[in-house]
């Protein structure tokens, strides 16, 4: 089977819902991203084969396919094909494996994976609650009623079921709040992020900027501060500062064949050692990435310890805690640049948002093994692990 390889990777830096990217339409942080690959790497974009974006609101301005009104928005030539695709917060990272697959079948040789989401344009859950307002119905179906009889699925509420059943407590919680707003702070204030961000042009009060640091990152945080945010349910531990930001964004990777390397002068940052994808409790729903790296460290023939690097995203903090306590991983070595607490987490487009980070982490620390992970809507996971080279 051929490899597929990553010869780039790129992120916006994250707005907060109504801040910096507040004014910038989603169609147009998508074509920034594209542009970035575009101008960073000397290659005849006319051959790229399709473009994935992931985009987990598809309503309003993220409608009709917004990859390929991205790709339209974009320099891209207009004869490159575009799919936008929804696995909760694992889309874009799905868009890897989906490129990946294209470049390892034969049948692709260059493929764009992507993501996007405004979560200020296109509010978190819009898409299903003005439906059900408009009387057009409910996605939970008579028969998945008859199977999950009065449960809604809440993330939100499998994070508190995570905390239980891992013995985790608010301390916990508080203090892995403080250490990704620290990571965050210590990678952007060395320059890490430098090559991964793609800058974006905006219009503030005091004129055009372009908009290049993560605005989510506390600079000032403290773990009295943290401990002080209200809790989010009576009885519960989780609370609006151990919980990932909303935040606007897009990201974008380059996956390419050996064949592409060789015909276009192509240099890779990584190779895509294992992809894989698993599912299991709907309700606890957030537990799936415990198992899927389980499962996916031994379909590789791999142990926790070969891998140099790992983001597992930040949805809520019980999330990696829970993950690093089932396999006996290195806190060191999980989220090293900050994670999505403090970076912010937007949705469809924080798949190929953490590869950037992970093969950036990879080079400042010489790393060998990135392993990718997040939780996803419905009790999926997908686990992606690179080679750097």
């Amino acid at each position: 089977m051929a490899t597929a390889y990553i010869v780039d990777a790129v992120r916006t830096a994250g707005g907060k819902r109504g801040g910096r990217l507040a004014g910038v339409h989603p169609v147009d942080l998508g074509a920034a991203v594209f542009d970035a690959l575009a101008d960073r790497n000397d290659f005849d974009t006319k051959a790229i084969d399709d473009v994935i974006t992931g985009c987990v609101s598809q309503g309003g301005q993220q409608t009709m396919d917004v990859g390929r009104n991205a790709v339209l928005a974009s320099k891209l030539p207009d004869s490159i094909p575009a799919v936008t695709i929804d696995r909760q917060c694992g889309s874009s990272q799905q868009a890897i494996q989906f490129a990946a697959q294209a470049v390892m079948s034969g049948t692709q040789d260059i493929v764009l994976a992507s993501g996007i989401e405004s979560m200020t344009r296109v509010p978190m859950g819009s898409v299903a609650t003005l439906f059900m307002k408009e009387g057009l119905g409910h996605y939970k179906s008579e028969r998945l009623e008859e199977k999950y009889p009065g449960i809604m699925f809440s993330q939100f509420m499998g994070a508190e079921m995570i905390v239980k059943k891992y013995g985790l407590t608010k301390d916990d919680l508080d203090a892995y709040a403080l250490e990704s707003h620290r990571r965050g702070k210590a990678a952007t204030e060395a320059g890490h992020f430098q090559r991964e961000i793609v800058g974006v042009e905006i219009d503030t009060p005091e004129g055009r900027q372009t908009h290049r640091v993560d605005e989510g990152i506390r600079f000032d945080a403290t773990l009295e501060g943290i401990a002080g945010v209200k809790i989010l349910q009576e009885g519960g531990s989780i609370t609006a500062a151990t919980s990932s930001q909303i935040c606007d964004g897009a990201s974008a990777a380059l996956v390419v064949s050996e064949q592409a390397l060789k015909d276009h002068g192509l240099t890779p940052r990584a190779r895509i050692h294992h992809i894989s994808v698993t599912a299991g409790d709907p309700i606890i729903m957030l537990e799936e990435p415990l198992f899927a790296t389980e499962r996916a460290l031994k379909k590789a023939g791999m142990t926790i310890g070969d891998i140099d690097a790992y983001e597992v995203n930040e949805a809520f903090a019980p999330v990696p805690l829970a993950w690093l306590q089932y396999l006996g991983g290195d806190h060191a070595r999980l989220n090293r640049h900050g994670g999505a607490i403090a970076l912010g987490h937007p949705l469809g487009a924080s798949g190929t948002k953490l590869m950037a980070t992970l093969l950036g982490v990879l080079d400042a620390t010489g790393g060998k093994y990135g392993l990718q992970t997040m939780c996803e809507g419905g009790g999926q996971a997908n686990v992606t692990i690179v080679e750097r080279l």
